[in-house]
C-alpha cells in the first residue's frame, strides 16, 4: 500500500498526543522489536505529521483537490504582471502590520521561501514530493522535496523549487529558484531540541515597463495576434523568444535573499512512559520550563538593471535624464541582518505543551550598503543601525480542543526603530458541533515606514522633492470568523483604522497620508450541494473604505467553481472536474513602478474586466498521484475574429494577461 498519509495505530495516535509536537519515540521501546517478523499489511505505508517552527501542534498534509493556487504558492486573490513569476498584488486590502524594521520590497513574496512555513517532520519512513507543472509558452514549475528521520529522534528534509516562464509578451521572462533545508533534533532524555533552518530565494524577474499601447491588442493584422510581436515600453525588442533554458534578464529584477537560523531548546520538567504492550514501553517528557536561544542571519540583495536604458522613459517618468546610453544602468541595495533572541518559557499544564507563556527579549544589528549608478558613476555608501526589542506571548490550546487562546506582542526599546510595537489577542470557541467555531480578535501594530521610503535608500529616487518627515504608521484591526463545518461555511468580518498610511503617489513619488481612514471588509465562503456529487463553491469578499484615505479597492471580489467532486464510483479515485471564474467590480487599480519594483496608488485611470476570468479544469487523484489538466484565460476567446483567443483582461494598466493558457500538472509523493 504506497499512500503519502496513513492513519496511525490507536497506540501510535495516543503518542502523537501526547507528545503534543515532540518526537514520537517509535523504535526507542525498551522491549525492542519481536524476534520474529511478520506482516502486517502496512509495511509500505507511511505515518508522517509534521509542525510548524513557532506552534507544536502536529499536522496532517492537505489532500483538497481543487485548490489548484496552492500548488502553485498564489492566492487566488493576487494578480500578477501577466506572467507566473513577475510582481503580484492583492486585490483584498492587506496593510504590512510588522512591526520593526523592513526592507519594504513585498511584491515578489508569493515566489519566496521562508523560515515561518517551513516544516519540520516527524516520519516512520522515507518521504519525497515530485511536482511538475507544464504550460503554454514554456512555463515550467518543479518542486522536489525529501524528509527522513535518521534515528527515530531526528529529521531533516530538503526543497527545492524552480519557476520559469518566457511570458506571452516580450521581456516578461521569469527565473526563480528556491530551496530551504531543516533540521529538527532531540535528544533521548527529551530534554534538549535542535531546530535549523536554511533557506534561499534567487529570483529573476523581467520588467518590460507594459506594452508600448493597448491598441495593439485589438489591431487587426500587423503579427500582433501572436502577443510576443507587440513592442514594450522597457527591454530590446525581440519577438517571438521562447527559450525556457534562458536565465538572462537584459532588463529587470535581481532579487537575492537568504536565511540561515538555528534554535536551540533546554528543558526541565518531569519524565514518564506510556506503556503499549507488554514489550514496548515509550518514554516521555513533560516540559515545566524551558530556555530557548535563536541566532539568525539573513541577507536580503535588490538589484533593477537596464541593459538597453531609454533615456526619454526615465526621463518622462523618474525624472532623471541619461546623458548618453550606458552599457549597463542599475540600482542595487544589500542588507545583512543578524539577531539574537533569548526566551524563558513557563507550561502551567505539565501534560498541555500547547499552553505556555513565553518571555524574550533580542538584539539586532544590521548592515546596509547602497550602490547606484546615475550619470555612470557609481556611488557606494554604508549605514549600520541596531535594535533591542522585547516579547512576550501567551497560547493555550485546551486539551478538549474547545477554547484556542493566542496574545502576543512585542516593543522595540531601543535603536532605529524604537517606538515600534506590536499586540495581538485572538481568541477562537467551539460553540457546538452544531453552531461552529467562532473566532473574535484585534491587533494594532505602531511601525517605522519600510526603509524604501527612507531617502537614505537606493531606492528612494524622488531627489527633486524635501524628503518628509515620516511619522510612525499605525494600523488597528478587528476581525472576527465564524465556521460551520457542517454547513460547509466560512464568514468573516475585518475593520481597519489606518494612522499615517506610507504609499507611493507615482513613479517615484513617496507620500504618507495625513487623515485617518477606515477600510470595512466582509468575506464569505461556501459550498452549496447541487446533488449527485455536484457542486457549487463560491468565495466573495465586499470591501469598502470609509474616508479620504490613498486605498483605492475593488468594491466585490470574487471566485466561483461549479463542477463534479467525487469517485465516479472507482475505489482508489478522487475527481474533480468543472468551471471556475473569478471577476473583481471596476476600481482604480494601482499602477507599476518597474524600477522600483512597486505598485503606487492612482486616481486616473479606471480598471474593468470586460469579461470574468474563466477556466475549465479537470483534476484528480489516485492513491499518491495527483494530476491537474487546466485551460485558463477561455473568457479571452473571439469569436468575432476567427476564434482567436485575443480579448486579452487588464488587471493592471499596461499589463495584459495571457490568452489561452493549457497547464497540465503531476504532484507525485513516495514512500522511500
Amino acid at each position: 500500500m504506497l499512500t503519502c498519509f496513513a492513519t496511525a495505530t490507536k497506540a501510535q495516535s495516543d503518542v502523537f498526543r501526547q507528545a503534543q509536537g515532540r518526537f514520537s519515540g517509535m523504535g526507542m521501546g525498551s522491549g525492542g522489536s519481536d524476534s520474529i517478523g511478520h506482516r502486517t499489511g502496512l509495511e509500505d505505508s507511511i505515518t508522517i505529521y509534521f509542525r510548524f517552527l513557532d506552534t507544536s501542534r502536529l499536522r496532517g498534509f492537505d489532500s483538497v483537490l481543487y485548490e489548484f493556487p496552492r500548488k502553485i504558492s498564489q492566492p487566488w486573490y493576487h494578480v500578477t504582471l501577466g506572467n507566473l513569476g513577475n510582481a503580484s498584488r492583492s486585490l483584498l486590502f492587506e496593510p504590512l502590520m510588522k512591526a520593526g524594521w523592513d526592507y519594504g520590497f513585498h511584491t515578489y513574496d508569493d515566489y519566496n521561501l521562508t523560515v515561518e512555513d517551513a516544516r519540520f517532520y516527524n516520519t516512520t519512513r522515507p518521504y519525497s514530493e515530485l511536482n511538475y507543472l507544464l504550460g503554454s509558452k514554456s512555463e515550467q514549475f518543479i518542486r522536489l522535496m525529501n524528509t527522513q528521520n535518521l534515528k527515530p529522534n531526528w529529521n531533516m528534509a530538503f526543497e527545492y523549487r524552480l519557476i520559469n516562464s518566457p511570458g506571452y509578451f516580450q521581456n516578461q521572462n521569469t527565473n526563480h529558484n528556491n530551496y530551504r533545508f531543516t533540521n529538527w533534533y532531540q535528544s533521548k532524555n527529551k530534554r534538549w531540541q535542535n531546530f535549523i533552518v536554511i533557506v534561499g530565494n534567487k529570483l529573476q524577474s523581467g520588467e518590460n515597463g507594459g506594452i508600448a499601447s493597448t491598441a495593439f491588442l485589438d489591431s487587426a493584422g500587423g503579427g500582433f495576434d501572436d502577443r510576443s510581436n507587440i513592442p514594450t515600453k522597457l527591454g530590446p525588442d525581440n519577438p517571438g523568444s521562447r527559450n525556457f533554458f534562458s536565465s538572462h534578464i537584459a532588463t529587470g529584477r535581481l532579487y537575492t535573499n537568504a536565511t540561515y537560523m538555528m534554535r536551540n531548546q533546554y528543558d526541565l520538567g518531569q519524565k514518564d512512559s506510556l506503556v503499549v504492550n507488554d514489550t514496548t514501553v515509550i518514554p516521555l517528557f513533560y516540559p515545566r520550563v524551558r530556555l530557548e536561544h535563536t541566532i539568525a542571519y539573513s541577507t536580503y540583495h535588490n538589484r533593477f538593471q537596464d541593459t538597453w536604458a531609454d533615456s526619454a522613459y526615465y526621463d518622462s517618468l523618474y525624472l532623471f535624464h541619461l546623458a548618453k546610453k550606458p552599457d549597463t544602468f542599475y540600482v542595487k541595495e544589500y542588507w545583512k541582518d543578524l539577531t539574537n533572541d533569548f526566551s524563558f518559557y513557563t507550561f502551567p499544564d505539565a501534560k498541555n505543551a500547547q499552553q505556555f507563556l513565553k518571555l524574550g527579549a533580542a538584539i539586532q544589528n544590521m548592515h546596509g550598503s547602497m550602490v547606484d549608478s546615475f550619470y555612470f558613476k557609481d556611488s557606494v555608501y554604508t549605514r549600520d543601525y541596531y535594535n533591542t526589542y522585547i516579547h512576550g506571548e501567551y497560547r493555550n490550546r485546551t486539551r478538549n480542543q474547545k477554547w484556542d487562546i493566542e496574545a502576543l506582542g512585542s516593543f522595540y526599546v531601543a535603536g532605529f526603530n524604537a517606538g515600534d510595537y506590536n499586540a495581538y489577542i485572538s481568541l477562537r470557541r467551539l460553540i457546538s458541533k452544531q453552531i461552529g467555531y467562532l473566532e473574535v480578535g484585534f491587533q494594532n501594530t505602531n511601525r517605522t515606514p519600510s526603509f524604501m521610503f527612507n531617502s537614505l535608500s537606493s531606492f528612494y529616487l524622488d531627489t527633486a522633492a524635501v524628503p518628509l518627515d515620516l511619522k510612525k504608521e499605525n494600523t488597528n484591526v478587528l476581525f472576527g470568523t465564524f465556521e460551520q463545518p457542517k454547513l460547509r461555511l466560512k464568514l468573516q468580518g475585518k475593520y481597519y483604522l489606518v494612522t499615517n498610511y506610507t504609499y507611493y503617489s507615482g513613479y517615484i513619488q513617496v507620500a504618507q497620508a495625513s487623515t485617518i481612514f477606515n477600510v470595512m471588509q466582509l468575506s464569505g465562503e461556501k459550498i452549496f450541494r447541487i446533488g449527485g456529487g455536484w457542486n457549487w463553491k463560491a468565495w466573495v469578499t465586499l470591501q469598502q473604505r470609509v474616508g479620504d484615505g490613498p486605498v483605492n479597492l475593488p468594491l466585490i471580489t470574487t471566485r466561483n467553481q461549479v463542477g463534479y467532486d467525487g469517485s465516479l464510483g472507482f475505489k482508489n479515485l478522487r475527481i474533480s472536474f468543472g468551471g471556475e471564474m473569478r471577476y473583481f467590480t471596476p476600481y482604480k487599480a494601482p499602477e507599476y513602478s518597474p524600477l522600483l519594483g512597486q505598485y503606487f496608488n492612482q486616481e486616473v485611470n479606471t480598471i474593468r474586466l470586460e469579461r470574468p476570468d474563466i477556466a475549465a479544469f479537470l483534476h484528480f487523484r489516485i492513491k499518491s498521484f495527483n494530476a491537474y489538466v487546466r485551460a485558463e484565460n477561455l473568457n479571452s476567446i473571439n469569436i468575432a475574429n476567427g476564434g482567436g483567443f485575443t480579448l486579452n483582461n487588464v488587471p493592471t494598466n499596461g499589463y495584459p494577461y495571457p490568452g489561452l493558457q493549457i497547464r497540465v500538472g503531476v504532484f507525485w509523493s513516495f514512500v522511500n
